[in-house]
């Protein structure tokens, strides 16, 4: 069987952390931040981990992760 292609767009925004967990950055922190507290913008500037239910989906876009 031949090897699958990563989704190029996702593979490049998300990593995987020791524990295997997928790491991701928060949105709503590339504009418009005139307008948003400094607490919100603290809080978006800082990584996340993907949620359980859409683990799934992100390892069959990602393949080799």
């Amino acid at each position: 069987m031949p090897k699958l292609k990563s989704h190029r767009g996702l593979a490049k925004r998300v990593k995987v952390t020791a524990k295997g967990k997928i790491k991701r950055a928060k949105a709503y922190h590339s504009h418009l931040l005139s307008s948003k507290s400094p607490k919100e913008k603290r809080r978006l500037s800082k990584s996340d981990t993907v949620h359980p239910a859409d683990i799934k989906r992100i390892k069959s876009l990602v393949p080799y992760l």
